[in-house]
């Protein structure tokens, strides 16, 4: 469906811009190296829930009862878990001269995002500056902050539960398989910025475009 709708932009550019061939195949090619930008999610690090450190624990047990455990539990029952990390977004821009294509560095200019947990939607966000995804088919990392209450939208869960999770994802063998970025990316080119003309659903076990 994203082919077709960018070939109908191709053809709308070629009927109503008075441009040669060679500029009409630039755009065209601008175009197919917009749709091939490939994107994933990565690491996660420095999550803090409640202002306590997760990258060291594995589980409830790790917490002191009179320390940070007691300091989770009250911030539960204050009905507020408010969590903080940062979330690596990989991307590789396979534009990089092979297969007969030009090595076409690219811009990602935003990312308009809702971050699913456990494929329930929670907060939205975008990036906050534009990053230079080289044309050489190797990995950029893009840091993505999340700041969000857990308790907001995990609290019916109970603590013991709500704590699992967030140690699942930023505990000492967390990971982002329970994340998941509903995404429109857009991408800077010399014909300025184009918007990706449908969403894409990035998780951490491939590439996606």
């Amino acid at each position: 469906m994203r082919y077709h709708l960018l070939l109908r932009t191709i053809a709308i550019g070629i009927v109503l811009l008075p441009v040669g061939c060679a500029q009409i195949k630039q755009i065209s090619d601008a175009l197919t190296n917009l749709q091939r930008l490939q994107f994933k999610l990565g690491a996660v690090h420095n999550f803090r829930l409640a202002g306590v450190e997760l990258s060291s624990k594995a589980s409830a047990s790790d917490f002191s009862p009179i320390g940070d455990g007691l300091k989770l539990l009250d911030a539960f029952r204050s009905k507020k878990l408010p969590a903080d990390f940062i979330l690596d977004l990989e991307v590789r821009n396979p534009n990089d001269g092979t297969q007969g294509r030009s090595a076409v560095p690219a811009t990602l200019a935003g990312l308009e995002f809702r971050l699913l947990i456990d494929d329930q939607p929670t907060i939205t966000g975008n990036l906050d500056r534009e990053v230079e995804i080289p044309a050489s088919g190797s990995v950029t990392a893009v840091p993505i902050r999340i700041s969000l209450d857990l308790y907001e939208f995990f609290g019916s869960r109970g603590y013991d539960k709500l704590l699992e999770l967030a140690l699942a994802i930023g505990g000492k063998n967390g990971s982002a398989s329970r994340l998941k970025l509903d995404a429109k990316p857009t991408v800077r080119t010399k014909f300025g910025l184009m918007t990706y003309p449908g969403r894409i659903a990035i998780v951490d076990r491939e590439f996606r475009n």
